[in-house]
């Protein structure tokens, strides 16, 4: 009997967010065992709710949505993204220059597609949203993971970028606000990337899906707008801000120096025919969702859901003994880092695996965002307080007693 395996193109590729770890709580579950979840970015479950508003004008559009759409999106959708695009600053776009996708997770897949030979290299942070990665190494490119420094608040190291620019270096890659890390980056940090890409002449990539999760009063700046001299692409959605992750509507615009993209251009647009376009009722709604009540705004400020959430998990991880972290600024995820020499841990994915089949807890292992040490792991802080009160207690009891090996 011929026996069919998968294609080795995926022999280097890894989608930790939903894997092997994920498989055994999906097992336990259906045994019957209750799994608390920290190890996806899914508001719904937890009580966030998409805004009335939104679910009003999509219910009132339904009966329009019925056909395909232009496969760069609708034009009232593509309007609300390009305003947006000129309150972010970001130069020379027009509606031609915008994409939308379902859910940036397509369109990330689009670009690696559309820009990467064989052997050709991209800068992708260390660590990173493990999407990146496999969609370069399936695109046939090679993923090479510059640092970011948790001594410098997990902002990438500039010289560990410069060290890894080979003559096959097509482009780099940040996540701004970062997932895992909940990092944001100042604009001294954002030019200095800039100046990089300017020097060797790259493409520049920002994932910006967590653009207005933003905490303490900070502010996000898109780094397109520190280079109109450069070609960059932006990507942005509302699964996040709006708490639709089921309605999967992402977009990516275009911009800067367009000319000496033009060919690269072509194969993103033959790409984005092919798949037709993406969930029209989705794009229905973002012209009301981008110009709304923004109230994820409630959630971010003292008192707000995220806000406290993020506070409490935060002292409450740290006061673990062997926990250290540092604090994120945006988005709804932290990256704390385990003593490893405390817990005897050499095996991350171990690690989570007997923390799930113990506590019943999921969380997603370092190495599962392309951290290459075993020494962090990442929770998602979108549960109650109550519901993170116990998962921390949880763990703190696994950590009195767990060594491995």
């Amino acid at each position: 009997m011929h026996i069919f395996k998968k294609s080795s193109k995926l022999d280097n590729v890894l989608y930790d967010v939903r894997g092997p770890v994920v498989e055994e709580a999906a097992r336990m579950e259906e045994r019957g065992t209750h799994v608390l979840k920290l190890n996806i970015g899914n508001p719904a479950p937890f009580g966030f709710r998409t805004p009335d508003e939104v679910i009003y004008d999509m219910s009132q559009q339904l009966s329009d949505c019925e056909g395909y759409s232009p496969s760069q999106g609708l034009f009232s959708a593509r309007k609300a993204i390009m305003q947006y695009s000129q309150i972010k600053k970001l130069p020379n776009v027009t509606i031609s220059d915008i994409y939308t996708g379902n859910g940036v997770s397509e369109l990330i897949n689009l670009c690696m597609s559309a820009l990467l030979d064989n052997g050709d290299e991209i800068l992708i942070p260390s660590p990173d949203y493990p999407l990146w990665t496999a969609c370069a190494t399936l695109a046939g490119g090679k993923a090479v993971h510059y640092i970011c420094d948790e001594q410098s608040d997990w902002y990438p190291d500039i010289e560990d970028m410069r060290r890894k620019i080979t003559d096959r270096t097509k482009a780099l890659v940040i996540i701004n606000p970062n997932n895992p890390t909940g990092a944001l980056y100042p604009k001294e940090v954002l030019q200095k990337i800039v100046d990089l890409a300017r020097e060797h002449h790259l493409i520049i990539f920002s994932d910006e899906i967590y653009d207005r999760l933003v905490m303490d009063g900070k502010e996000h700046i898109s780094i397109a707008s520190l280079a109109p001299d450069l070609f960059c692409v932006t990507f942005s959605g509302l699964s996040k801000s709006h708490m639709i992750a089921g309605f999967r509507i992402g977009w990516m615009v275009l911009s800067g120096n367009k000319a000496i993209a033009k060919d690269y251009i072509e194969g993103i647009k033959m790409l984005s025919n092919m798949r037709l376009c993406s969930n029209v009722p989705a794009q229905s709604v973002v012209q009301t969702a981008l110009w709304g009540n923004q109230s994820v705004n409630d959630y971010l400020v003292p008192g707000g859901r995220i806000y406290e959430q993020r506070e409490y998990i935060y002292k409450a991880l740290t006061d673990i003994p062997g926990i250290t972290a540092v604090k994120p600024q945006a988005a709804f995820y932290m990256f704390p880092k385990i003593d490893v020499k405390e817990f005897n841990i050499v095996n991350d994915e171990k690690f989570a695996l007997d923390l799930l089949q113990d506590k019943k807890i999921l969380i997603v292992q370092g190495s599962g965002f392309n951290w290459k040490q075993p020494d962090h792991f990442r929770v998602v802080y979108l549960p109650r307080i109550e519901v993170l009160k116990e998962a921390v207690g949880k763990i703190s009891d696994f950590l009195s007693y767990y060594r491995q090996g």
